[in-house]
């Protein structure tokens, strides 16, 4: 289990607590009522995506032993009408280097990072919400 606390510094700042020391400031854009201290939750959403896929596929490289150098990740995410999400298109970035089957393989194993996985639907993903009157 992992534990993030999300406290409030001012407006709709919040300044967010990762188990482990980690600590970084989600905010909304001016244009939606923020001070834009930092990324919104859903831009954090994207970012988390593009960095799970980078790593998901640098562990793989380095198991097989294949040299990657800088690997690169970009995310476009597309909102709906709600404002909720809809869409995100993942690029991934690779060394010419490789051959076919490697960059392939390495396609493959880019859409099986934890976080395309939730997003994708391919594993149910339970929330529990419950509040607290403190």
């Amino acid at each position: 289990m992992v534990r993030v606390t999300a406290r409030r510094r001012e407006g709709f700042a919040h300044e967010v607590e990762i188990e482990g020391g980690h600590r970084l400031v989600i905010d909304e854009p001016k244009q939606a009522g923020g001070a834009d201290q930092g990324p919104s939750p859903t831009r954090t959403l994207a970012a988390a995506l593009a960095a799970c896929t980078a790593i998901t596929t640098e562990m793989y490289a380095e198991r097989k032993g294949w040299e990657l150098g800088d690997v690169e990740v970009g995310v476009e995410m597309e909102y709906g009408p709600s404002g909720v999400p809809q869409s995100f298109a993942v690029t991934l970035k690779l060394p010419r280097a490789l051959s076919d089957e490697q960059i392939e393989r390495l396609r493959v194993i880019a859409t099986k990072c934890p976080v395309h996985r939730a997003l994708s639907h391919e594993r149910e993903v339970t929330i529990n919400d419950r509040v607290e009157v403190v």
